[in-house]
């Protein structure tokens, strides 16, 4: 007797449960197969609003054949035959028989738009999500010429898709920010030429302090390693102060500011600072495209979170989705800053100077001698 095979693993996984939108899709394909004439009741999809390819061939279907006449729908299935044609183009695994399934499982016809509504929210929950991958995608993207033009560019397609949301889904109520923990920031290592252009940023500023006023657009958590903030925000002190600034002065400010607590050595922070190289300005915007980079990603992320919990509503998505944002728009209005236009300068102040004897203007002469007369 021949040996049966045994049957492959994967036939034995199970199959995991489909999401509370499907059923949605179900009725509401249902309903409208029962009913065409329903379709007027509903409002806010397309056939890309559903999640299976089957129900996306169906509702396209549905809406681009002509509606029967309901005494004629009512006694056969030609319609509904039509609908099977037509669908079966584009998925080909559609049956009769699921058709009928449809129309069975379809609680309440006339509840056809409160489906649809479910159907909207969880397509703005997948477009978003969709969004949000693009933007990381963009800024991992290593081939592109003008990483920051492109990247801000997904981060405005990104906010435009929350803008549309936002427009689909007002708030009713008071509007609750998503209850889903932000992800943590990546714990990979800094890329070692985000670690060099620091260095060359702080010995540069340190070696031309005099370029410090034009880069004020740089903040110190723009810059990847704690040290390295730590010591942009001594510099940027002393300068702030009028004072002195060579790397003996910054080491000492260092010590103020508790950086050598962590058993960095102020041999280290010396050599640190002293390969100076080009303009601290270069330097500046190259450490603040990787933050913009960086943040971007961050926001992409954060808002994959938030669309990976189903209990966030679409005001919820959108609330965290405009708050992420923020911290993009905040670095977006910093590099134009520096690469369009400089930030006002500060003025040193004047020094004091001493009062003089008061002195005696022709025109005071002028009126005096007419007031004369």
């Amino acid at each position: 007797m021949a040996h049966a095979p045994e049957p492959d693993e994967d036939d034995l996984a199970p199959i995991a449960p489909p999401p509370p939108v499907f059923h949605a899709e179900q009725a509401l394909l249902g309903a409208l197969l029962f009913d065409p004439h329903r379709l007027d009741d509903v409002s806010g999809i397309a056939a890309d609003s559903f999640s299976t390819a089957a129900h996306t061939a169906l509702y396209a279907a549905i809406t681009t054949l002509p509606r029967p006449d309901p005494a004629e729908h009512a006694k056969n299935t030609t319609w509904l035959n039509r609908v099977l044609a037509t669908g079966r183009e584009q998925a080909r695994g559609l049956t009769a028989s699921y058709l009928h399934t449809l129309i069975q499982v379809c609680p309440r016809p006339r509840h056809a738009p409160a489906y649809a509504r479910i159907i909207e929210a969880e397509h703005a929950r997948r477009r978003l999500h969709t969004a949000a991958e693009r933007l990381i995608h963009t800024v991992h993207d290593v081939s592109l010429p003008h990483p920051v033009q492109t990247v801000l560019a997904e981060a405005d397609a990104l906010t435009a898709v929350v803008d549309d949301i936002a427009n689909r889904f007002p708030p009713r109520a008071a509007v609750l920010p998503p209850r889903t923990t932000p992800p943590p920031p990546p714990t990979t290592p800094a890329h070692t030429g985000a670690v060099e252009e620091e260095q060359i940023l702080l010995a540069t500023a340190t070696a031309h302090p005099a370029g410090i006023e034009a880069v004020r657009w740089l903040l110190p958590h723009d810059l990847t390693l704690r040290l390295h903030t730590g010591l942009w925000q001594c510099i940027t002190a002393l300068a702030r102060r009028y004072e002195s600034i060579d790397p003996v002065t910054v080491l000492w400010e260092a010590q103020q500011h508790g950086l050598l607590d962590d058993g960095i050595e102020g041999g280290e922070v010396l050599h640190l600072l002293a390969e100076p190289a080009g303009s601290v300005e270069h330097w500046a915007e190259r450490v603040l495209q990787r933050s913009l980079l960086t943040t971007a990603e961050d926001t992409g992320r954060r808002i994959k979170a938030y669309t990976g919990d189903p209990a966030n509503t679409p005001v919820q998505l959108v609330v965290g989705a405009r708050r992420a944002l923020a911290d993009i728009a905040a670095v977006r209005t910093r590099w134009q800053h520096a690469t369009q236009g400089a930030l006002p300068q500060r003025q040193r102040p004047a020094p004091p100077t001493r009062a003089g004897p008061p002195t005696t203007t022709p025109a005071h002469t002028a009126r005096s001698t007419r007031a004369a007369r």
